[in-house]
């Protein structure tokens, strides 16, 4: 009767060993729910087809079909990230995450798919904004659940005011009325919404740090992250995310990164 009983409860744990979002490494699942962001031109934005394309979007398809497996998208903002993996809600979080050890201890991270770096954004025809030492005393956007900020005011001391928003797509809204003095994250998330908004905005071209994008899956996917790195490395040494590259940032004049980067590794 024990053994019976046993078995019993070892089948019962393994049937809800996947959680919400089905089976534990996304290497069980046959389509792949992968959460992105709704309104980062070039990198990721839902078109008024309900789709979503960007950058973020074609290095997330890649992913997936070099695992065989289909895709399907999903909305998440910078705070609700880590919530859409725990909920279930995604099997992977491709959506300009940037790797850092707080975050490392509630995710796991493949990657970095990418090395952005840090830079300004201001409206055309600002002055006295050269570098990120320029923003002490300025009214800084601050996007919810996003570090940009905190690499300028924590990392620099660099005693900005943050003005608050949800989205660096608020973000980008409050500059544009004036409302706050700059935007500062990764140069993609920039140069996308500078190529939008033709003329308005002037990248400060002062990078002062790196925002390595990673992919993020649940914690104790090492199967699953490790295959995901093996998919980078193919996307790379193939040339297509050269060319996933310029065809979405080309046209900005941006500089950009086409060579592989150094992986965190799957801990």
């Amino acid at each position: 009767m024990r053994t019976i009983l046993a078995a019993a409860l070892l089948l019962t744990a393994g049937c809800g060993a996947g959680g919400a979002g089905g089976g534990a490494s996304i290497l069980d699942r046959d389509e792949l729910v992968v959460a992105v962001k709704g309104d980062q031109p070039g990198l990721a934005v839902r078109t008024r087809g309900g789709a979503f394309e960007g950058f973020d979007v074609d290095v997330a398809t890649y992913v997936a079909r070099h695992l065989g497996k289909k895709v399907r998208f999903v909305e998440t903002t910078s705070e609700g990230r880590e919530d859409k993996l725990r909920s279930g809600e995604a099997d992977m979080v491709v959506a300009t995450y940037s790797i850092s050890p707080p975050r490392k201890r509630q995710v796991m991270f493949a990657g970095p798919y990418y090395v952005s770096r840090q830079d300004i954004l201001v409206r055309k025809g600002t002055r006295g904004i050269r570098g990120v030492r320029d923003l002490a005393g300025r009214r800084l956007c601050e996007a919810s659940g996003s570090i940009s900020t905190s690499r300028v005011v924590d990392a620099r001391g660099v005693a900005a005011v943050l003005v608050p928003a949800g989205t660096y797509g608020e973000c980008v809204e409050l500059l544009k009325k004036g409302a706050v003095d700059a935007v500062s994250t990764g140069d993609l998330i920039l140069a996308g919404y500078a190529a939008r908004e033709k003329g308005a905005f002037t990248i400060v071209n002062a990078p002062f740090t790196e925002e390595r994008y990673g992919i993020a899956v649940r914690p104790g996917d090492v199967a699953g992250c490790e295959e995901i790195n093996r998919a980078i490395t193919v996307m790379y040494q193939s040339g297509a995310a050269a060319k996933l590259l310029r065809d979405r940032f080309g046209a900005t004049g941006l500089e950009l990164t086409p060579f592989m980067p150094q992986f965190e590794g799957c801990d």
